[in-house]
C-alpha cells in the first residue's frame, strides 16, 4: 500500500491547481506563493519517496510531470489573465506543453510506447519557469522589488528556453518517429 504513496502525493499536488488559481484570481499573491511552495515541497517529497524506497512506477513517471505542468500552466495562464504577466509568454509556455503532449500522444498511438523521460534542456526549462513564477509571485506580493531590467531579462530567458526546449522535443521525437517508421517499411 505504501508503494502508492508518491502517486497519492502527486495527485494531491494536482489538486493544488484550484486554490492556486483562485488566489491569483483574487490578487492574494502571498497565499498563492504559499500554495506554490507547498506544491514544490510535495514534489520533492514524492520524488524522494519514489527513489529512496524504490516505489517508482510507470504511472508515477507520467503523473509527476503532468502535475508539474498543470501547476505551471495554471500559474502562467492565471497570471496572464490577471494582467500580471505578458500574455504571449503564457501562450508560449502553454503552447510548448500542448505540442509536447500532442506529440507524445501521437507517438504513442502511431509508433509505440512513449518514454516520458525529460531531456536535460527540458529539466532546465522547467526549473527556470518555476523560478520565474515564484519570482513573479514574490514581486506581486511585494516581498521583493524587482527592477524592470531584471524582470525583462527573466522573461527573455524563460521565453528563449521554452522555445528551445519545444523545438528540441519536436526535432528529437520527430527523428525517432521517422527512423522507426522507416525501419518498419524496410522489413
Amino acid at each position: 500500500m505504501l508503494r502508492h504513496l508518491p502517486n497519492l502525493v502527486t495527485i494531491l499536488r494536482m489538486l493544488l491547481v484550484v486554490p492556486l488559481c483562485w488566489l491569483i484570481d483574487h490578487g492574494r499573491y502571498e497565499g498563492a506563493l504559499v500554495v506554490a511552495a507547498i506544491a514544490g515541497f510535495s514534489d520533492a517529497v514524492d520524488g524522494f519517496l519514489a527513489k529512496h524506497y524504490g516505489w517508482q512506477t510507470w504511472l508515477g513517471g507520467i503523473l509527476d510531470p503532468i502535475a508539474d505542468k498543470l501547476l505551471l500552466m495554471a500559474a502562467f495562464l492565471w497570471l496572464a489573465f490577471a494582467g500580471d504577466m505578458p500574455q504571449w509568454l503564457a501562450a508560449l509556455v502553454i503552447g510548448r506543453d500542448l505540442v509536447i503532449v500532442a506529440g507524445a500522444v501521437a507517438y504513442h498511438h502511431l509508433i509505440g510506447r512513449f518514454d516520458a523521460s525529460p531531456s536535460p534542456l527540458s529539466k532546465l526549462t522547467t526549473v527556470v519557469q518555476i523560478v520565474f513564477v515564484l519570482a513573479e509571485l514574490l514581486r506581486l506580493s511585494r516581498w521583493i522589488d524587482v527592477p524592470d531590467s531584471v524582470r525583462n531579462a527573466a522573461i527573455g530567458v524563460t521565453a528563449g528556453l521554452t522555445l528551445a526546449s519545444g523545438l528540441h522535443y519536436v526535432i528529437v521525437w520527430g527523428a525517432r518517429a521517422w527512423q522507426t517508421a522507416a525501419g518498419r517499411k524496410g522489413r
